[in-house]
């Protein structure tokens, strides 16, 4: 990819030095004048973004990008006037899918109220990091659902062994990202809710759970000889925490169930919310502070 379009014939490139590869970033310098705000934001002045292309296309005298923040899109137009050129639009539209660049534009409303486009006055486009022209998948496709036919009748489907041989690609799809942020979210509420109940946070002493991943790797059978292992260590230190005066404490933290399973569906890794606590006269007491917080965390996500 030429640096600035720069191809025998072409006229004079009024955009350059507008738009090109940053090269290496090696700390050498700082853009002090480019604060970089998220997509979703919106602002009429103009400002720096920074994404993913996630699409490109190039039609005459016009290119039409889509940058993608992790879960937010925003829309770029390039238009030839007098500051924006042939060379720079042609650069524009062969930046490969997935590619990292850098745009200062004005922000605009666009004709849909829940989009952004950064309009025609499109100022500066450097390539951050140039990705490689063919990937093992695309994005659009690994976000189609698989149960559901394809209105367009292309049934384009990522098999599995696609997305975990190609995971980074994979986690950039909406949906495992609003997982990722579903899942932050609920253990946050969970903390805070438990935290304003008052209720420390038990810590798992790491080397007791590692000794028994490591019984656990040479005994199999260690799982159903050792009640202190079986069914979760987690689950055992904080009932170890009741005994010993806390009366409530909780847990966030990773759970391993390494049980045989012939389902192709079975959990065996997952974030545990464990929460203990003993009752003074009436385990209603435990059932109203489980029902306040899967309230709380339910209203947290309205």
């Amino acid at each position: 990819m030429a640096a600035n379009g720069e191809e025998a014939g072409d006229a004079v490139d009024v955009s350059a030095g507008r738009y090109g590869s940053t090269g290496l970033i090696q700390s050498k310098e700082k853009f002090e004048e480019r604060k970089f705000v998220s997509p979703t934001e919106y602002r009429d002045q103009v400002v720096w973004v920074r994404g993913r292309v996630h699409t490109s296309r190039a039609k005459g005298k016009q290119c039409f990008l889509v940058l993608r923040q992790q879960s937010s899109t925003v829309q770029c137009i390039l238009a030839v006037n007098e500051r924006v050129s042939k060379q720079m639009v042609k650069f524009s539209g062969n930046v490969s899918k997935e590619s990292i660049i850098d745009v200062q534009a004005k922000v605009v409303a666009g004709p849909i109220r829940s989009n952004r486009v950064l309009n025609k006055q499109l100022n500066y486009l450097f390539v951050v990091s140039l990705a490689k022209p063919q990937l093992p998948l695309q994005i659009e496709d690994a976000s189609r659902p698989d149960n559901v036919d394809d209105p367009e009748g292309l049934n384009i489907r990522v098999n599995q062994d696609t997305r975990l041989d190609n995971r980074i690609l994979d986690l950039r799809t909406p949906a495992n990202q609003a997982i990722f942020r579903l899942e932050a979210g609920v253990c946050r509420l969970f903390r805070d809710i438990l935290t304003a109940k008052d209720l420390p946070r038990s810590i798992p002493q790491k080397l007791y759970q590692l000794l028994v991943k490591v019984a656990q790797t040479y005994s199999p059978s260690a799982t159903s000889k050792n009640p202190l292992i079986w069914p979760s260590t987690t689950s055992y230190i904080n009932k170890m925490a009741i005994a010993a005066d806390f009366d409530k404490v909780y847990t966030v933290g990773a759970v391993f169930r390494a049980e045989d399973s012939n389902t192709h569906r079975h959990l065996t890794e997952f974030v545990g919310l464990d929460l203990e606590m003993a009752f003074k006269y009436h385990y209603h007491e435990v059932l109203h502070t489980i029902a306040d917080t899967f309230t709380g965390i339910f209203k947290g996500f309205t």
